[in-house]
């Protein structure tokens, strides 16, 4: 039999959530991530796109938040794409929860609006390193208080140049912090990461990543001559 959501011992307010969101089981990473990151772990989850790897640390992250208006989770995205994404599902799953805030931060839009956000409060930032940087930089995002680091879709990041500006944003935050890392593949930059800044994680290796994840889902493509595209 599987797995249901309100046998990972999920308060109602996220159950309920879930549920208007047409989850009606956990994704194996789902199911094995979050108890997890609920216990305080360090996770390494190798797993690709499509998987549920939002819902996987945003159920933490939202049970960890304290209403305080300060920033404790943070959640590095590789493209502006992936962070409206995970910002989406985030305030989905916090939406029958007082007093968290959620904001997505990145390029082409313009920075004074979400250092505006910030200065509001917001407890859960999702954002692309060079905006996070930025932000840190105008003493406009403050990580001080930081209690769990998110980065998804880290091979993708790495494979964009980004390590430099994830390795400073890191630096910045608590020792204490907590860190999960979501990755398709292993390549030695990433279990360098790991070593350096996780502290004894877990590996939790969600499905074969040669196959595909959801069934629902048809993918075609098209080819297009470069001029009419």
């Amino acid at each position: 039999m599987d797995t249901t959501f309100s046998e990972l011992n999920l308060p109602a307010p996220i159950l309920r959530a879930l549920d208007d969101m047409g989850f009606q089981a956990p994704t194996e990473i789902q199911a094995r991530a979050i108890p997890a990151i609920l216990g305080g772990q360090d996770i390494i989850g190798k797993s690709h796109t499509g998987t549920g790897k939002t819902v996987a640390f945003g159920v933490p992250s939202v049970l960890h938040t304290v209403p305080t208006g300060q920033t404790q989770t943070l959640v590095l995205c590789p493209t502006r794409e992936l962070a409206m994404q995970a910002e989406g599902e985030k305030r989905k799953i916090c939406k029958y929860t007082d007093g968290v805030r959620v904001l997505a931060v990145y390029g082409g839009d313009p920075i004074t609006g979400q250092i505006r956000q910030l200065k509001r409060g917001v407890e859960i930032v999702v954002g692309t390193p060079g905006r996070v940087m930025d932000l840190m930089r105008r003493h406009a995002l403050d990580l001080e208080s930081l209690s769990l680091a998110v980065l998804d879709e880290a091979d993708e990041m790495l494979n964009m140049g980004f390590r430099e500006d994830i390795e400073t944003i890191l630096q910045t935050t608590p020792p204490t912090r907590q860190t999960v890392l979501f990755s398709a593949t292993m390549p030695p930059e990433i279990l360098e990461i790991t070593g350096e800044y996780q502290h004894m994680p877990a590996l939790i290796e969600a499905g074969n990543t040669a196959e595909r994840t959801i069934d629902t889902i048809s993918q075609y493509y098209f080819e297009v001559p470069r001029g009419e595209k």
